[in-house]
């Protein structure tokens, strides 16, 4: 379980393709990673599988590559980390689980006052989980929905704050985003899909 707010910027070191296999390894700040300890990578929860000064390694299986565009990363490229979220921390941003949704497509970018405010097309199994000033995440960042431009496009408003301390500040249109749904979204569509179910023997 993670919060969406983004603690290091890593940079991708090393792409290994062995087979099916596609091994990560990523540089950051984090002295301390475990094996076996999970990393959300843009917003992908990953297991570190080894460690080495100053980054550690991410094996990235089939099924996450298919829902993300971690399987097109090269080395040089940027990366928002954040690591799991301790009983106790504080939460500053949203429940984020880490299972990616899909990808989403900027379709527009503009500064307004202080703010950059970005659209983003997202799959439709997302957009039905969007209400205005509700949470989504990009990249993994948790960030408020400011509006729905059109049925599919979700708009968020991007701060100096978070245009620094994330890659977010990359973001032009044509780029892909990594972006996952809010949890308690997921639940409510869940419990209203069973509840106009008919019970079981009718």
């Amino acid at each position: 379980m993670f919060t969406g707010i983004v603690t290091a910027v890593g940079t991708v070191r090393t792409v290994e393709r062995r087979g099916d296999r596609l091994r990560l390894v990523v540089a950051s700040p984090y002295d301390d990673l475990a094996v076996g300890e999970s990393v959300a990578v843009d917003g992908a929860c990953l297991t570190v599988v080894d460690t080495a000064p100053e980054g550690f390694a991410v094996d990235v299986i089939v099924t996450t590559r298919g829902r993300t565009r971690l399987d097109t990363m090269t080395p040089g490229a940027r990366v928002n980390l954040e690591r799991a979220l301790a009983v106790g921390d504080r939460l500053g941003g949203h429940f984020v689980q880490g299972h990616v949704d899909g990808v989403g497509e900027v379709v527009a970018v503009r500064d307004e006052a202080d703010a950059r405010l970005v659209d983003v097309r997202v799959p439709a199994d997302v957009a039905e989980l969007v209400i205005p000033h509700g949470s989504i995440a990009l990249d993994g960042v948790s960030l408020t929905v400011n509006a729905t431009p059109a049925p599919d496009v979700v708009q968020v408003a991007l701060i100096p704050h978070t245009r620094t301390a994330t890659t977010l500040d990359r973001l032009r249109v044509g780029e892909r985003v990594h972006v996952e749904g809010d949890m308690l979204g997921k639940y409510v569509r869940q419990l209203q899909g069973s509840a106009s179910r008919p019970p079981a023997g009718d």
